[in-house]
């Protein structure tokens, strides 16, 4: 996958990035609207914006099993960054940075995504047992994105939730 790193100095950052052909302003705007998210993150069903700043998420786990989130946007820099993390204790708490820039091309916009997951190896480790991939997972949600936002349709169902994007030939 494109952009993806996992020698991180911090064992607990995954760090994806994708360039998108669409402008930065387009593409920030498409993100910042996380009522959009469930069109292209892979367990992400439903979002509810509580306010400006929050919103609650229905996350769909393994074996169908559906949990909430709250969501916190903590730093907001129009059509250049986002900050958000999960409104929960600080040992779980999930944290998420995602840089806007413009590509090297006119109308291309650098997506570069960095997510801090709780607990380090230990908590990647869990989620591997039950099939949870964090380093994938937040590549193919790019890649998604870049699909959703250049052709109109998500063709990428690795990892995502079974039958969540369904492939029209």
């Amino acid at each position: 996958m494109e952009g993806l790193t996992f020698g991180t100095p911090e064992e607990n950052v995954i760090t994806a990035s994708v360039v998108i052909r669409r402008p930065v302003r387009e593409v920030f705007g498409f993100y910042r609207d996380f009522t959009n998210l469930p069109r292209f993150l892979g367990d992400v069903m439903e979002v509810e914006q509580l306010d400006p700043v929050t919103s609650r998420w229905t996350i769909q786990g393994p074996l169908g099993v559906r949990t909430h989130w709250k969501i916190k946007v903590t730093e907001e820099r129009v059509n250049e960054l986002l900050r958000y993390e999960t409104v929960t204790s600080p040992v779980l708490r999930t944290e998420w940075e995602v840089h806007f820039s413009p590509g090297s091309r006119a109308d291309e916009t650098e997506v570069r995504e960095m997510m801090k997951s709780p607990l380090g190896r230990v908590g990647r480790a869990g989620l591997a047992l039950i099939g949870k991939f964090p380093a994938e997972e937040v590549s193919a949600n790019l890649n998604r994105m870049k699909e959703l936002l250049e052709t109109g349709k998500v063709t990428d169902t690795s990892h995502a939730v079974s039958g969540k994007f369904h492939i029209v030939l």
